[in-house]
């Protein structure tokens, strides 16, 4: 098998070859060019210790020297190259208490996760794959190296990287691994926030985000999104849906672009349902102010798990209003506007195509007519420049002063009207009229 490698990773393996080191690129960039996809990064597994890297290469950092991990910088780019080892105990359920230098790659790559990522390969040797990691990426299928249980002692987080790896891939998950996953997935509660944050995004935004469902029949969601598990167990008996909150939840992620924050916020558009359902005299369900405590999940949710402010702002503002009614009028659509801030208002078209993709027949054509008429109205408005927001109006706090208003209370609920006033009559935006209306 041939697989084309970097000119850069070329020069870095026979660098360390012709000292008389082995050397191959490993893990997932080896997979990745089988696969035909293009690698993120490329890393290289030798024989030579940190102290020989360090001395054949000009300009090194020491990324992680006590693992055995040394950075070689060939220009701007880094290549990160890592001795053969032998993990020791994991203490903390992510790095070994120690490492131990080994002159076998075999050795290596038996303590890695997955088979398809436990390949090396360069020019001299080709393809090694002492675990048929080749056959497990023919089979589409993800499979621990050795022992299952053993793998995901070492790193709870594996667990999630066996559901990102089939999302991202569109593989399944053997049946041991899975069988393993069930057994230890309690064991995450020992990962940090921020790890799970990192590979929850990863399968959020991959190319299958439905399958978050095998996390969650493999007990991962109960120990990382739980109130994802209360929606998957939540019925809709009533005409606008087909689905479960869950299933629905996932096919509108399905549905929507690979973006993170329409992702994020087609994941907790519904999760508030569980909390406010209620059955009618007729049988049937309700979920009156779902989009408020879904809105408040969200921003618990992102929160725990240390997503950054802009995000938890954006979802969490997409998720309240997702259900918000836009109106078919240049009207209502100003108004829609300009509650939900024009940077959002775009995204939430997006929101609400999606929610409809995931709902039933029942007046789908009714329903998308409308939306189309209102991504018509507000591109007209757009183009227009017509007013949405107070930045938007054609007199500020100066102006108001200079006509002799006083600065505070009065002043901001006085621009407030005036713009109620041009959301309804937008050809009242100039300077003259609005300062007649003080």
């Amino acid at each position: 098998m041939k697989i084309h490698l970097p000119d850069k990773v070329i020069h870095i393996i026979q660098i360390l070859q012709n000292a008389g080191h082995e050397a191959y690129a490993v893990g997932g960039c080896v997979r990745d060019s089988i696969l035909g996809r293009i690698p993120d990064d490329w890393d290289i597994t030798t024989s030579a210790r940190p102290a020989e890297v360090k001395a054949l290469f000009g300009r090194t950092i020491d990324t992680g020297i006590q693992h055995g991990t040394v950075t070689v910088m060939l220009g701007k780019e880094g290549f990160e190259v890592t001795t053969y080892r032998i993990d020791g105990i994991y203490e903390d359920g992510r790095h070994p208490r120690e490492v131990t230098f080994t002159g076998e790659l075999r050795e290596d790559l038996r303590r890695r996760d997955f088979t398809v990522n436990a390949m090396a390969y360069n020019e001299t040797d080709g393809l090694v794959d002492a675990f048929d990691g080749l056959g497990d990426l023919k089979r589409k299928t993800i499979r621990c190296v050795g022992d299952a249980r053993e793998r995901f002692a070492e790193d709870a987080l594996r667990m999630m990287r066996a559901v990102r790896f089939s999302a991202q891939l569109g593989f399944s998950i053997e049946e041991d691994t899975q069988a393993a996953i069930r057994q230890m997935a309690s064991n995450l509660c020992q990962v940090s926030a921020e790890r799970i944050q990192t590979e929850l995004m990863k399968l959020v935004t991959s190319p299958h985000p439905e399958y978050l469902r095998l996390a969650w029949e493999n007990g991962i969601t109960a120990q990382i999104l739980p109130e994802f598990d209360r929606a998957m167990e939540m019925p809709q008996n009533h005409p606008h849906h087909v689905y479960s909150v869950g299933e629905h939840t996932l096919h509108g992620m399905m549905a929507v672009a690979p973006e993170k924050s329409l992702r994020l916020a087609m994941l907790f558009h519904d999760l508030g349902k569980p909390l406010c359902h209620s059955v009618d005299e007729t049988g049937l369900d309700h979920f009156y102010g779902h989009g408020e405590l879904s809105g408040e999940i969200a921003e618990t949710v992102l929160s725990r798990l240390k997503f950054d402010n802009a995000t938890k702002e954006q979802v969490t503002k997409l998720v309240l209003y997702h259900d918000y009614p836009m109106g078919e009028t240049y009207k209502s659509v100003r108004r829609a506007a300009s509650r939900i801030g024009p940077e959002l208002f775009p995204l939430l078209f997006s929101i609400k195509e999606a929610d409809l993709a995931a709902q039933s027949n029942y007046m789908r054509e009714e329903k998308r007519r409308s939306l189309e008429q209102a991504k018509a109205l507000y591109a007209d408005i757009v183009n227009q420049q017509q007013c949405l927001t107070l930045k938007d109006l054609a007199v500020g706090g100066r102006d108001l002063i200079a006509a002799g208003m006083q600065p505070g209370k009065a002043m901001g609920e006085t621009l407030d009207r005036l713009l109620e006033l041009v959301l309804e009559n937008p050809e009242c935006n100039t300077k003259e009229y609005l300062l007649t209306q003080i």
